[in-house]
């Protein structure tokens, strides 16, 4: 079983910035891509980005291309969610998840190509 904790979440003002953190358990972290998704009030959860298994290649969604950047550590078992230039419309509940394929390289956008998610940490955006 593997066991996401994201941190790092909290309340920033517009054009700020935030650094989410994704702690996993397990000895297979460095084999898997990992996505981060997002979910706001009333909304679907969305993809944000994600990054291969070996940190080669990152995905972003249109929304948050140019001010979001993915990077992991598969050394310490984490991976993060840099994000800079925030918006009002960038709070949701951030999720951190992992691919559910090793040493899959390609573009990850669907939920059902995860197989474990985190419990998520809360970005709130104040205008």
């Amino acid at each position: 079983q593997v066991q996401l904790v994201e941190s790092g979440g909290g309340l920033v003002q517009a054009g700020g910035s935030l650094r989410l953190s994704c702690a996993a358990s397990g000895r297979t972290f460095s084999m898997y891509a990992m996505g981060w998704f997002r979910q706001a009030p009333g909304k679907e959860r969305e993809f944000v980005g994600s990054i291969t298994w070996n940190g080669g290649r990152t995905y972003y969604g249109d929304h948050v291309q140019g001010r979001f950047t993915i990077s992991r550590d598969n050394a310490k078992n984490t991976v993060y969610l840099q994000m800079i230039r925030l918006k009002p419309e960038d709070t949701a509940v951030y999720y951190c998840a992992r691919n559910a394929k090793p040493f899959y390289d390609g573009q990850i956008i669907l939920q059902e190509q995860y197989d474990y998610w985190g419990q998520g940490t809360q970005v709130t955006v104040s205008s």
